[in-house]
């Protein structure tokens, strides 16, 4: 048996490094990704910027859930609400942070969300309250109760807080300027303008993985 092993990656390894080095050269710094710092996460990520009052950001949607679903086990899928855009004032933008974070804790996150977008993008309610958020909760089924207590909670609230100082440490070094914005293990911002038009999802997907890989 260990012979066939050996044997097996013996054979796979040429293919495998074939492989990333293919996605080297098809894939260039500078253009197809930027490096935005110098120093990785603690963890391996991929991280989404996004705003509920970001037309586009409901667009890729569908789209970041393909992308979450096809990581490795040992990579998180962070979402990261922000507080920049003009639609709403920061408290009530983070407030909506805050709520991700709860409808994560609830195991009805992309439910949620997705209530989310449809009120504030196709119903053009506005959210001018903390109450109008549980609102929308309970209406999708969430338990209200639950939603109070979760958005006092200190594990929300510093939860909250720290995808907060992520944005600002990228707003800081102007690698994050708008949403939506995917970013691999803190340290390259993916371009998408520079992706194969004809196999989009395909070429995303792939410069996420070969990202991963880099060091």
């Amino acid at each position: 048996m260990k012979k066939i092993m050996s044997l097996l990656i013996a054979l796979l390894l040429p293919v495998m490094l074939f492989t990333a080095n293919a996605d080297a050269a098809k894939y260039i710094e500078g253009k197809h990704y930027i490096k935005v710092s110098e120093t990785a996460s603690s963890k391996p990520e991929v991280r989404e910027y996004f705003s509920f009052y970001c037309p586009h950001c409901r667009s890729f949607e569908p789209f970041a859930a393909v992308i979450e679903k096809g990581l490795p086990d040992n990579v998180s899928f962070v979402r990261n609400h922000v507080d920049f855009l003009r639609a709403a004032s920061p408290e009530i933008q983070f407030m909506l942070t805050k709520a991700v974070v709860v409808a994560q804790l609830m195991e009805m996150e992309h439910k949620l969300s997705g209530a989310l977008f449809n009120y504030i993008q196709v119903q053009k309610a506005m959210i001018s309250s903390e109450k109008d958020i549980r609102n929308v909760f309970v209406l999708n089924g969430a338990d209200g109760a639950k939603f109070d207590k979760l958005m006092k909670s200190f594990s929300v609230n510093s939860r909250a807080k720290s995808l907060k100082r992520s944005q600002d440490s990228m707003s800081a070094k102007r690698a994050l300027t708008g949403v939506p914005a995917v970013f691999v293990n803190g340290q390259y911002r993916i371009n998408p303008q520079e992706l194969d038009r004809a196999n989009f999802e395909k070429d995303y997907n792939n410069l996420v993985h070969y990202l991963l890989t880099l060091k």
